[in-house]
């Protein structure tokens, strides 16, 4: 993500406002007209992924947030996919009308190893339509040894491979993820100039917890150099592309 700002000269320290023409867009004929082939061709709605370059619950945004949420409210027909990696600071920066979500909105939280399964707590705690996580770049099994069906050696080689002084792993006493209440995993390894690797039995427990908590489950790529995100790029068992359907998702269709 940073990389990618700064190919195209952004500083990505600094928390700015996107362009009018750029901020305003989702409001256009052009976007309008997008979503409504999308829905005709493709019997789905359109998804926009939103603030990929920052975080929409960044503090730097507060003055504008308000602006943003407008944005979205007069844009039902599109499906808001809203990631952060601060959901304590959520609840306070929701709209007056968000009640139990906006069905047009899914909000989610990043987990990349078990530091972190935290943030599936809080999300939990917040009223949404579609809640999901996104494992991505996933650097660390996010299911404990202990709760595994199988037996597992991870290895080495993975960010938390610090020992403690009697030989554990760092995240040997952190909790597994728990995917009560959670509509979608996304899941894939990092990408770029030096990506720390993957282990493909980390996707494979998570494709099981999904499987058994009915969590749709989406294997976005496997990472490296030179990543490849294509379904026939991934080993066949971890094919899998399965979006969230909820009644609420559904409702908002109509």
């Amino acid at each position: 993500m940073f990389a990618g700002q700064r190919r195209y000269g952004r500083d990505p320290s600094v928390v700015t406002l996107a362009a009018p023409a750029t901020f305003n867009a989702p409001l256009s004929r052009k976007w309008r007209r997008l979503a409504a082939e999308i829905e005709a061709r493709e019997g789905r709605r359109m998804r926009v992924f939103t603030c990929s370059w920052s975080d929409f619950f960044h503090e730097a945004a507060d003055s504008w947030r308000d602006m943003a949420w407008e944005v979205i409210r007069r844009c039902p027909e599109y499906d808001w996919q809203i990631l952060t990696k601060r959901p304590e600071l959520v609840a306070d920066r929701l709209p007056a009308s968000w009640g139990d979500g906006w069905p047009n909105v899914w909000l989610g939280v990043s987990i990349e190893n078990r530091r972190f399964v935290h943030r599936a707590d809080l999300l939990r705690e917040t009223p949404a339509a579609v809640r999901f996580i996104s494992a991505e770049p996933l650097l660390g099994p996010l299911i404990a040894t202990q709760d595994l069906g199988h037996p597992t050696d991870y290895g080495t080689g993975y960010e938390h491979d610090v020992a403690w002084e009697d030989g554990r792993r760092m995240d040997d006493d952190l909790p597994s993820l728990n995917l009560a209440e959670i509509d979608w995993l996304i899941a894939g390894g990092e990408s770029g100039k030096g990506a720390r690797r993957l282990d493909l039995q980390w996707m494979r427990d998570l494709r099981d917890a999904c499987s058994a908590g009915d969590v749709a489950y989406f294997v976005k790529q496997l990472g490296g150099a030179r990543p490849g995100n294509r379904l026939e790029d991934l080993p066949e068992d971890l094919r899998i592309r399965e979006f969230p359907r909820r009644p609420s998702l559904e409702a908002a269709s109509r």
